[in-house]
């Protein structure tokens, strides 16, 4: 893949954000892209949910289901999104979420180096 470092690293980041906003409604508050050869890390600040907050504080067993549930599914909606962009080009989406913190680390491995 013959990508220039800022353009991929602003699709990467358009494209975790456009998962958000169809998600949540809403884009993430700080945004870190990193590649290293085949290996991207994005970390990233969300917004806290105003529905979640009063989840966790009637049920929290449930929020914590919850949080789980929508992070496979915020996981499973970007893969989607870069297969369009980087045909079987991916090995793999990884994909932590700290709910009390609203922190998440993605990694995503590609099968090759995605910048020369």
């Amino acid at each position: 893949m013959n990508l220039a470092s800022n353009d991929t690293k602003k699709l990467l980041a358009q494209l975790y954000n456009d998962v958000s906003r169809e998600l949540f409604g809403v884009g993430t508050t700080l945004l870190k892209v990193t590649i290293a050869n085949q290996m991207v890390t994005i970390q990233a600040k969300h917004k806290r949910a105003i529905r979640s907050m009063a989840l966790a504080g009637e049920v929290p067993s449930l929020k914590l289901e919850v949080d789980f549930h929508l992070s496979l599914l915020y996981k499973r909606k970007l893969a989607e999104q870069l297969d369009r962009h980087f045909p079987e080009a991916i090995d793999v989406v990884l994909r932590d979420y700290d709910a009390h913190t609203q922190w998440a680390v993605t990694n995503i491995l590609f099968h090759h180096p995605i910048l020369d």
